[in-house]
């Protein structure tokens, strides 16, 4: 054989290995011209050396790099970053379109409150081991108080879960569309957040999690579906999708995260970057009252008296539950 036709067949050998990586869609109207284009591609190609000199120059027949969409190595450096980010924003994106997501109540929370249950067993079992001792630790004292602050703050787990299966069950009967429905929204966390979840799982209904990672352990919760439960790196980007879908905001007793929520959120809505109307209720009047002192704020001239009508205090499950659906319906309906 010639040494040209031993190169024609080299090059006809690879163009059949290309081949069997082929994606011409042979349906479409230019799969002929495609294929030419495939055949003057091999055929204007280098053919690949022998497989013994391949071996002692130490080369693969063909580089095959990896695409940048697929090179985790990329996708996880600070370089992509900007990439990561976009992601963050894009893919929640879609999973509300596929499940006609488009309007949420959100609830605020500590992370840190059990339910009632839990709590006041927690305390019996402290309370019941330190008993039995003679003296008390230091260690043991702190535990202790901390046992009975919780319990203290359990009664709002309950409220929680309550508020959420009441406001979900009004949505799921009295709204038909399922796009026009209101879908309670949480952090995806325990505590407050759980019991968001809880309560709109009991109704029979779904509900949306936006948990995020941290550096101690933490998970979403178990009454998150699956399909609206989330997890992101980035706080600003969970920020985003708490405020772009709300339509209400309830916030309960919570420290620095959901002071940091709140703030943010009547931040915006004063300066009106928020151009929606959200009724803000907080959750609990004698928390709210000893925690944060709104008057001294307007006393001091760096609010407005107006700004305290941007939210409202209640204590009562039924009484939010019934100004929250009176607003939405009004404004939203």
């Amino acid at each position: 054989m010639s040494k040209r036709n031993k190169t024609s067949s080299s090059r006809r050998k690879a163009l059949r290995k290309r081949g069997k990586k082929s994606t011409i869609d042979t349906r479409l109207p230019s799969a002929a011209a495609a294929q030419k284009a495939a055949e003057d591609y091999a055929n204007a190609a280098t053919p690949p050396p022998e497989s013994q000199d391949v071996a002692d120059a130490g080369l693969a027949p063909f580089p095959e790099p990896v695409k940048a969409y697929n090179n985790l190595d990329f996708l996880a450096s600070s370089g992509a970053r900007s990439i990561r980010i976009q992601c963050e924003l894009a893919e929640p994106a879609v999973r509300f379109r596929k499940h006609q997501v488009n309007s949420t109540i959100v609830l605020f929370g500590s992370a840190r409150i059990a339910p009632p249950d839990r709590a006041e067993k927690e305390l019996e079992r402290l309370e019941k081991e330190i008993g039995q001792q003679n003296s008390i630790t230091r260690e043991q004292k702190d535990q202790l108080d901390r046992a009975r602050r919780l319990k203290r703050a359990a009664p709002y787990y309950e409220s929680a879960r309550r508020l959420s299966y009441d406001l979900t069950q009004w949505s799921l009967e009295k709204i038909p569309h399922p796009g026009s429905r209101f879908y309670i929204c949480s952090g995806g966390g325990p505590g407050i957040m759980e019991a968001a979840n809880r309560g709109a799982h009991e109704a029979g209904g779904q509900s949306v999690g936006l948990g995020i990672s941290l550096p101690f352990e933490q998970h979403l919760n178990t009454y998150t579906p699956n399909d609206l439960g989330f997890e992101f790196h980035y706080f600003f980007v969970r920020k985003y999708w708490f405020l772009y879908l709300a339509k209400a905001l309830v916030v309960f007793p919570g420290g620095f995260g959901t002071m940091d929520e709140l703030f943010e959120m009547l931040t915006l809505v004063q300066t009106q970057k928020v151009q929606k109307y959200v009724p803000v209720v907080l959750f609990g009047t004698e928390f709210w009252h000893e925690v944060v002192n709104f008057k001294a704020l307007v006393d001091w001239g760096v609010i407005s008296r107006e700004d305290l009508d941007l939210f409202r205090f209640s204590d009562s499950v039924e009484e939010t539950r019934d100004y929250l659906i009176d607003e939405l319906s009004r404004y939203y309906l």
